[in-house]
């Protein structure tokens, strides 16, 4: 009874770091959604694919992300489509770099 609960401690603390690792790399695959419609908008179609081989090459194979990136994707599409500036090609790479650093490190910790 005493290793119970030292190991309810432990398991208990493994998925709260995993479950972090998990909201941290939602919202990383959604700030690179959102990246991408604009890039999509702002007919930059490197960019576009660099976004969309991002997220296949980091973020696990699963709909939800899928989802995530998809309907990010389109929200930003069409906020950029309603009169919003696009920035150069050169902000919006930076911004990408930055988006796939911080994807790569949050599915980091999943592993």
């Amino acid at each position: 009874m005493k290793i119970a609960a030292p190991i309810l401690a432990l398991l208990l603390s493994t998925f709260a770091q995993s479950s972090q690792a998990l909201d941290e790399g939602t919202a990383a695959v959604e700030a690179l959604g959102r990246l991408n419609g604009i890039a999509l908008a702002c007919q930059q179609p490197a960019l576009v694919a660099r976004a969309r081989n991002a997220v296949v090459t980091t973020a696990p194979k699963t709909r939800g992300y899928g989802e995530v990136f998809e309907n990010a994707t389109n929200a930003s599409y069409l906020d950029q489509g309603k009169g919003g500036k696009c920035p150069d090609a050169a902000t919006l790479a930076s911004k990408m770099t930055a988006a796939e650093k911080q994807m790569q490190e949050s599915f980091a910790k999943l592993k």
